[in-house]
């Protein structure tokens, strides 16, 4: 490469800041952990019946009423005030979710719930990510959505009318649609 090219060549966007040391990294990195989770580990506990959490859909009432996470309550970022969570246990972590990563909802929500005193996590990707990912929604006017294994993976027997795949952040994801006509995430 001549010097003129060296010259001309611009500077490496990615190394303009430097890198982080392992330490700063790695405080960072625990930093994030402790304010957000992912759609797959707040599934999981929920299938695994944990209750030290509750999770907050945190969108207008209209679009909680087209489709939620199974077993998420409502509160609006909007409507969020001490009068409004009075009755929640603050002994419990909240955790919350908005529609999308574009979706900032759930941060708003955190604001004002941390300063009301309650301890949240962000579920970060919200609703998106959740569906993205195979985990089954609550839709207005469906029966209730049980999340036990009875309902996943080979437990879920002569219900299974084909199969798909798709990619997801743990691997291959392996769906399977029900004679209902949903897909279920094979786990």
């Amino acid at each position: 490469m001549s010097n003129a090219t060296a010259e001309t060549k611009a500077a490496s966007q990615v190394m303009e800041h430097g890198g982080a040391t392992p330490i700063d990294a790695a405080s960072h990195f625990r930093s994030k952990l402790v304010v957000e989770t992912d759609p797959s580990d707040v599934y999981d506990d929920l299938r695994n019946g944990e209750q030290s959490f509750v999770v907050v859909d945190t969108r207008s009432k209209e679009a909680y009423s087209k489709a939620h996470i199974p077993t998420a309550m409502n509160m609006p970022h909007r409507n969020i005030t001490k009068e409004s969570t009075a009755a929640w246990p603050k002994d419990k972590l909240l955790v919350l979710y908005c529609f999308s990563p574009a979706c900032n909802a759930a941060a708003k929500a955190a604001v004002k719930l941390t300063a009301l005193g309650f301890t949240v996590r962000e579920m970060i990707g919200g609703i998106e990510y959740w569906e993205h990912d195979g985990y089954p929604l609550q839709r207005e006017g469906e029966p209730r959505v049980a999340l036990t294994t009875q309902y996943w993976g080979s437990s879920f027997g002569p219900a299974i009318a084909r199969q798909g795949e798709g990619t997801g952040s743990r691997g291959p994801l392996v769906f399977r649609i029900g004679t209902d006509g949903r897909k279920y995430r094979e786990l």
